[in-house]
């Protein structure tokens, strides 16, 4: 018995002090998420330009091919400040330019949206309407409001799911970085880039699965995002700004122009 009494009262005392480090981190983290929604406010409000139209009708009169946006605050353009720079409206254009087509876009995406809005997004869709193609930004608030990535994955895969069934091709951008956001303190903003790139690698595997194509934001656009934030960023310091949409959108680009003609080469080539 006496040698077990030390061993007892280390191993207690040990217990203590991590239970007082792990109240210590938490508390550091509730401080450093408050110092951050401060600084990052909303200077831009909760409302993105309306920027659905048919983009580049007098060019090219003919049949519009349709372009479906859902997500967050990143898809619905938020930052931008004019509707011709959000990200559909890129998009748009540069669709069209590639096959000479209209392009009418039809933004389903939510500020503040979280991955399991998508579902709702699409129910929302007007009677009858079918995407040509569709591209979904979306994780920034899953990380932000510590939804699990398994979940958040899941809850994308089953829109893919939803989507590909019908026919539509899918383009999605995964999380991007948030450790690019320097209005995040640290340590917070290392735990938000970790859990971000976590929640990435799960929308990759999830929409690979459904049958979508991948575009992985973080290492697309994260770099020049953290080389030039003032620039890349709009004046919240947390929503790009119009440039940093037109990097946005020519990271996805590709990938959506390859899914329209390979997967959907019907509507690419209707006149």
């Amino acid at each position: 018995m006496r040698t077990r009494r030390p061993i007892t009262v280390a191993a207690a005392s040990s217990a203590a002090l991590v239970g007082a480090a792990a109240v210590g981190v938490r508390t550091l983290i509730v401080r450093q998420a408050a110092i951050a929604r401060r600084r990052i406010g909303k200077p831009l409000g909760e409302q993105a330009l309306d920027a659905d139209r048919v983009w580049r009708r007098k060019k090219h009169p003919g049949p519009p091919l349709e372009l479906l946006l859902l997500g967050d605050s990143i898809a619905a353009g938020l930052g931008a400040g004019h509707r011709r720079d959000t990200l559909g409206a890129r998009l748009a254009k540069g669709i069209a330019r590639a096959h000479g087509r209209s392009v009418r876009l039809h933004t389903a995406a939510v500020v503040g949206s979280e991955t399991s809005a998508l579902a709702g997004q699409l129910d929302g869709l007007p009677d009858g309407y079918r995407a040509d193609i569709a591209v979904i930004v979306v994780g920034g608030n899953d990380v932000t409001h510590r939804v699990p990535a398994a979940r958040a994955a899941a809850q994308l895969e089953a829109v893919v799911r939803t989507l590909r069934g019908e026919g539509v091709p899918v383009v999605v951008g995964t999380c991007p970085d948030l450790g690019t956001l320097r209005a995040i303190p640290q340590p917070l903003r290392a735990l938000a880039a970790r859990s971000s790139r976590q929640l990435a690698a799960a929308q990759a595997a999830a929409v690979r699965r459904a049958g979508g194509r991948v575009v992985p934001l973080a290492r697309a656009v994260g770099p020049v995002f953290a080389e030039r934030p003032d620039e890349m960023f709009s004046v919240d310091r947390f929503h790009p700004s119009a440039l940093g949409y037109r990097r946005t959108a020519d990271a996805l680009l590709p990938a959506v122009l390859a899914a329209l003609t390979a997967e959907s080469p019907a509507a690419a080539g209707r006149q």
